[in-house]
């Protein structure tokens, strides 16, 4: 008896094994090499068959046009772009701007979508329909059209001579927003910077101290330090490093212009204005659905064991509601990012209107698409990852 179930043991041990094509797993990795390899030949495909074409037309092809001298200037952006610099540096100018006016259209269309989503939910019925008549009026009406829009209402207004005061060196005139602005504007970006770095650090700081807090039920001394000094130090540091400039400069009329100050120009405005309050329309139904998304119970809870209302919002409603906030609030993100490219319709030197001046000026059209789409997933990219981060530093750990 025992010899037979020895027997039967080293039996099964040396059973052939089954064959690879018979495993899921091995099917699996072989269907999406065989698919990538597909993709990879049909691209390949493509591209010669456009040198192929380049050529018979005697086109000439390459990136090595990007290291030429251009002939043109770029319109007034954030960055400056002079006849004769290179093709690759109109592209890292194009880039720029638009990675600048998406970031500021973003965090605008955030803070105003926000509280507008918040509004709606308002008791006062006045407030509510306000904010129900903003969202009705932008959602609903084209983007393009209301950029265009704002470009002609900024280039309708007077003169500088008959221009717009609004107090504190503010001007507002046919050569767009004049305000007043540091010397030394680039220390002023990187403490703008070293501020963003400090929120973020204390966010995480934050989060830390309540985790041990809930762990250990001590409150630690330092965590009120560690979520108040990042955003007030960093910056603060950085400014003594580059000398604490204090130095401003006030705009003032001189002539049939302003000097001093900084001015945004009416195209950007546009573009700005058209995006910001575009978008903000969407991202109000997204907070408002993702506060609504809380269960009544839960406000009811908060409220028996004593929350205030900062603290029910803070730490029981705000937390829960982002999980169906962050989702279709990324995916806004990233449509303001590729909507940027409307600025072609008033003139801002964007990626894309500087991507067409390229095309028309180099004949390098393969090229010049090829990279232009290029930046713009990658940077889609990382908006998403950046979302998928907060997604993940937000979700209930049980699920």
């Amino acid at each position: 008896m025992k010899s037979s179930v020895v027997r039967s043991r080293s039996e099964r041990h040396t059973a052939p094994a089954a064959p690879l094509w018979r495993s899921a797993r091995v099917r699996g990795i072989a269907w999406q090499v065989l698919l990538l390899a597909a993709v990879i030949g049909t691209i390949a495909w493509m591209g010669v068959n456009a040198m192929r074409a380049l050529d018979e037309r005697g086109m000439t092809s390459g990136l090595d046009f990007l290291f030429s001298g251009t002939s043109f200037p770029l319109g007034e952006g954030f960055f400056s772009f002079t006849q004769g610099e290179t093709y690759l540096r109109a592209f890292l100018v194009g880039i720029g701007n638009t990675v600048v006016l998406s970031f500021l259209g973003i965090v605008s269309a955030t803070v105003l979508g926000g509280a507008i989503g918040i509004a709606r939910l308002s008791q006062n019925g006045l407030i509510s329909g306000v904010a129900g008549g903003y969202v009705l009026l932008f959602r609903n009406s084209p983007q393009l059209v209301q950029i265009v829009f704002w470009y002609t209402f900024f280039t309708l207004l007077p003169a500088p001579r008959g221009s717009w005061e609004f107090g504190l060196g503010i001007f507002a005139s046919n050569r767009g927003l004049t305000l007043p602005a540091p010397d030394r504007i680039d220390v002023f970006l990187w403490c703008l910077l070293a501020f963003a770095v400090g929120v973020v650090t204390s966010l995480i700081a934050g989060r830390i101290a309540d985790h041990r807090r809930r762990r250990t039920g001590q409150r630690r001394r330092w965590a009120f330090w560690a979520r108040v000094l990042p955003p007030l130090g960093f910056p603060l540091v950085l400014w003594a490093l580059f000398g604490a400039p204090a130095t401003w400069s006030v705009p003032e009329l001189a002539g049939f212009n302003f000097r001093g100050g900084v001015i945004l120009s009416p195209e950007f405005l546009a573009i700005y204005f058209g995006l910001t309050f575009y978008i903000a329309a969407f991202i109000a139904e997204i907070v408002r659905g993702g506060l609504r998304s809380v269960e009544d119970g839960q406000m009811e809870a908060s409220k028996a064991i004593g929350l205030g209302g900062a603290d029910m919002y803070r730490k029981v409603i705000v937390p829960q509601a982002l999980r169906a906030i962050i989702p279709p609030l990324s995916a806004q993100y990233v449509s303001l990012l590729k909507n940027s490219s409307l600025a072609v319709a008033v003139g801002y030197p964007d990626l894309f209107s500087v991507s067409n001046t390229l095309l028309t000026y180099s004949g390098r059209t393969i090229e010049v698409l090829s990279i232009m789409a290029l930046v713009y997933l990658t940077i889609s990219l990382f908006v998403g990852a950046l979302s998928n981060l907060a997604n993940h530093y937000v979700q209930i750990p049980e699920r």
